[in-house]
């Protein structure tokens, strides 16, 4: 309960709290804490400068204490209404600010692993073989991704251009004719982690800040081409879009739940027994307004925790601000599909849409926006506001 009037569907309640940063006309961008309809400015609120600073990485880089500290601060300060009028000032409504990338990202890595999603593409791809390589059900197989062109919701997404091979034609370099979408959930890495220094899967709330939406845009001409031998390049690295609104790992704990079972066993690095992080988030993908598919977070083969864990095990260290996305999100139901290359089956299956028009990929002038919720205590939701963008002519 708050003073502050909240919807009961707004996602934004005092179970949430998610941090973004924001700025108005002719003032610097800052902390906020997004209640209902309102967003908190945390710097005036609470007179501490690391609110100030124009990202979340000081803030996050002070650790799980600190995150507590505030939380709880926050959840008495708006919840009592004997400190309404020292809060009440603070609170600018949510339609009247600008919100801006809520971090600097560090370093940038993409995962694969959603086992509907790798099966549907080995299928299209590998028709007569297994769908899945012999590495996939041992690891979480990923990509380093290309930090600098992770961007907030509403930034346009330009066409890229790059080499693609026609078939049965020599490559040649022009606009993607296969832009695709990538229905996803990020990881925002807090506290860093000695180079040398593998992270357990049991530190990872210790590492791990919020949870954010993400939408990996890919090129799947440019990718089809490129990937043989070493992966995602061009295809990929255009534009990553990431929502504005950072969920504290703290509000998922009610939205926890067990992973698929996994067979065969992973190595002990990766066993998660003790310590399940598998989340029931539901997305939901709308093109063009028109809502597509609904995603299931929570059938996600390896969790956020294994791929951290997975990540580091070589030594590679953390930095504050480094972001990490799950993949595709993709379930078994022909609407549960995060991309357009398995909703049209690969361009075979064009979808329909309300007005009668159909798509394989995107077309110019497409409006993508990922929403996602997930369970809180006694019956609410978790809101992770959503991640959108649209797509304009290459260049």
């Amino acid at each position: 309960m708050s003073w502050l009037p909240v919807a009961a569907d707004s996602g934004f309640g005092l179970d949430n709290l998610p941090y973004g940063v924001f700025s108005t006309p002719g003032t610097a961008p800052r902390t906020g804490v997004a209640v209902g309809d309102q967003v908190l400015d945390l710097a005036a609120a609470t007179g501490d400068d690391v609110h100030a600073t124009g990202s979340l990485n000081a803030f996050m880089a002070r650790g799980p204490s600190a995150w507590a500290a505030v939380r709880r601060q926050l959840q008495e300060r708006l919840g009592d209404p004997a400190h309404r009028a020292t809060v009440e000032p603070h609170l600018l409504p949510r339609a009247d600010v600008t919100l801006q990338l809520p971090v600097e990202v560090a370093d940038y890595v993409d995962f694969y692993s959603s086992r509907h999603h790798a099966e549907a593409l080995g299928r299209m791809f590998r028709p007569g073989s297994p769908p899945l390589p012999p590495n996939w059900e041992h690891l979480p197989i990923g990509y380093h991704g290309r930090a600098g062109t992770v961007a907030v919701s509403g930034t346009p997404v330009v066409r890229p251009c790059g080499q693609r091979k026609p078939a049965d034609a020599d490559p040649v370099l022009g606009a993607s004719q296969r832009l695709d979408i990538e229905a996803e959930v990020g990881f925002l890495v807090g506290v860093g982690s000695p180079l040398g220094t593998a992270v357990p899967l049991a530190d990872f709330a210790e590492h791990v800040f919020g949870v954010c939406l993400v939408n990996d845009w890919s090129a799947r001409d440019l990718q089809a081409w490129e990937y043989v031998p070493l992966g995602p390049f061009l295809g990929k690295s255009f534009l990553t879009s990431v929502s504005p609104w950072v969920v504290p790992l703290a509000a998922l704990e009610p939205a926890r739940v067990a992973p698929p079972a996994r067979d065969p066993q992973p190595l002990p690095y990766l066993r998660d027994d003790d310590h399940p992080w598998g989340l029931d988030i539901t997305l939901e993908v709308r093109l063009n307004g028109e809502l597509v598919s609904s995603p299931p977070f929570r059938e996600m083969y390896w969790t956020a925790a294994q791929q951290l864990a997975h990540l580091t095990v070589n030594g590679a260290s953390l930095r504050t601000g480094d972001l990490f996305a799950s993949g595709t999100v993709s379930g078994p139901g022909a609407r549960e599909r995060g991309s357009l290359i398995e909703l049209c089956w690969g361009g075979a299956e064009p979808l329909t849409l309300a007005d009668g028009s159909t798509r394989t990929f995107l077309e110019d002038g497409d409006v993508v926006t990922i929403s996602a919720t997930a369970p809180g205590p006694d019956d609410s939701r978790i809101g992770f506001g959503e991640v959108t963008g649209q797509v304009l002519p290459a260049r």
